[in-house]
């Protein structure tokens, strides 16, 4: 009896495209979302799916938070929804709606990709999910990032100093994150009112 020889398609052979998942979303003719997790960044591109390849209509980088004055990290929960809710403004008038592609990923309740889905939707752009998959309010604006730091700061100061070295370097208490947070929102929306004013 011959072995038969099924050849697999490049970019599945290669980890980057999940052709059932891509297939659905080009007969949904819908525009989708797709996000990247990089070591330090985030980014996010909602696109128009085409034969001939994807328009890309909006996309944001957590590194354009910079401008915004968010120094925190760019690739934690409050950074994701960030991005994500900057990509859905930029998006807000060309795209009304939007699936996700996660690609060959697992989807994973409260986590980073979840908040960029929890951005996207506050910025008002209608994305089908389990609304109970999306991190708690609490967790986007990262108050359990300041709870850690608060946490080190009276057990392990030595820890404390390391973990947080980077933005004790930028004069930042980490304890504040979610207040720095909401201000970087206002800041975003100030910012897009302007724009359209």
């Amino acid at each position: 009896m011959k072995n038969s020889y099924v050849p697999i398609l490049r970019r599945r052979r290669e980890g980057k495209t999940d052709y059932r998942k891509r297939k659905a979303i080009i007969m949904s003719r819908l525009p989708f979302v797709s996000t990247f997790v990089s070591g330090k960044n985030i980014s996010v591109q909602i696109l128009s799916p085409r034969k001939e390849g994807d328009v890309v209509l909006a996309s944001a980088h957590s590194r354009e938070l910079i401008k915004f004055g968010w120094m925190g990290s760019r690739k934690n929960i409050p950074a994701a929804y960030l991005t994500g809710f900057l990509a859905g403004l930029k998006a807000k008038d060309k795209v009304k709606e939007a699936i996700l592609y996660t690609g060959l990923r697992r989807f994973v309740p409260n986590s980073r990709i979840t908040a960029i889905v929890k951005g996207l939707l506050d910025a008002g752009l209608s994305i089908p999910i389990d609304h109970e998959a999306l991190p708690p309010e609490d967790r986007i604006e990262g108050k359990h990032i300041a709870n850690y730091a608060k946490y080190l700061m009276e057990k392990d100061k030595m820890l404390y100093n390391t973990r947080f070295s980077g933005l004790i370097g930028k004069s930042f208490n980490p304890e504040l994150i979610p207040e720095y947070f909401r201000d970087i929102r206002k800041n975003i929306i100030k910012d897009f009112k302007v724009v359209k004013a």
